[in-house]
């Protein structure tokens, strides 16, 4: 006998019981299983004994409101990456825009149309699929990658991302803080794919080497993906020379090559004269099928950014 499948667990805040039964009847109906809390730190202590996949979330609510319940949410490691659905009678732009910022990714109107509820509740959890599909996909590549909002703010990351950037104890918040400020900075320049940017962040979290991040691009769920980067192309020239079956020299070359850089300049890097350096670009081709430098970079920032 087939086990059943298991069924989608969403955590609903309301300080209105008439709001909770309603909506709890709703999910129900749907083939959803509810768990229902009066308050933000009741809800904060129900999603850590038992991970939702989505929260609804009232905005208005006694002692911690919606907004401030939802920031607390996203600190949390584990919890996260969980969407959160705004549910509030306000109608003024900048109350919607403070639960996006606070890390919602939808809102819904009072009184409620459970019609209209459902239906985004589930557009929302098969985005959230998707995303952890391609979070459990790079967790086991052992990649250093995360995703934050449109607006720079933390969604989620690898184990490899979390450990490098030194996410942990009391220096989680402030740290996520200041890479959220300076990930916004360079997506309001609206980096491309495969483009590079320094991390200013302290020298003690990455144990004086050099940080950067590589734009991997937008999420099915409509998340910034980036790549974490460290030791000045090491990691990237590595993931070249595997997926491309280049040797290692062949992949330290392509990865300069898609930065754009001369053969000479590309001398000087690794220590090569110009014509070794060009030999080496010669099988390059011949591997990859191509025949010239445009075509091995694109075929390299493809590979780069498909995380």
């Amino acid at each position: 006998m087939n086990q059943a499948a298991r069924k989608d667990v969403i955590l609903v805040v309301d300080d209105s019981p008439d709001s909770l039964g309603m909506i709890h009847h709703a999910l129900d109906q749907a083939g959803l299983t509810a768990l229902v809390a009066l308050e933000g730190e009741q809800a904060l202590g129900i999603a850590e004994k038992m991970m939702p996949d989505l929260v609804l979330l009232d905005a208005l609510m006694p002692n911690m409101d919606g907004f401030e319940t939802c920031r607390r949410l996203k600190q949390h490691p584990e919890l996260a990456a969980v969407p959160v659905i705004f549910m509030t009678g306000l109608t003024d732009s900048e109350d919607v825009v403070r639960g996006l910022e606070a890390g919602g990714v939808d809102y819904v109107t009072k009184p409620v149309r459970p019609d209209e509820l459902i239906a985004r509740i589930r557009v929302h959890l098969n985005n959230a699929r998707i995303t952890r599909g391609a979070h459990t996909a790079l967790d086991r590549l052992g990649q250093a990658a995360f995703a934050t909002d449109q607006q720079g703010l933390w969604r989620w990351a690898t184990p490899v991302a979390e450990e490098r950037l030194a996410l942990h104890g009391d220096q989680r918040a402030p740290r996520l803080q200041q890479l959220a400020s300076q990930v916004r900075r360079w997506l309001d320049h609206r980096p491309d794919p495969g483009d590079q940017s320094a991390l200013d962040l302290d020298p003690a979290i990455s144990d004086g080497a050099e940080l950067r991040l590589r734009y991997l691009g937008d999420t099915a769920a409509g998340e910034r993906l980036f790549r974490l980067l460290q030791r000045d192309g090491e990691e990237e020239s590595e993931l070249l020379r595997q997926q491309l079956r280049l040797t290692r020299r062949e992949a330290q070359v392509l990865l300069w090559i898609a930065q754009g850089k001369t053969n000479r300049e590309i001398g000087q890097i690794l220590e090569l004269s110009p014509r070794t350096v060009n030999k080496h670009l010669e099988q390059v081709f011949r591997k990859l099928g191509v025949e010239n430098r445009t075509a091995a970079a694109g075929m390299a920032l493809r590979c780069l950014t498909s995380g």
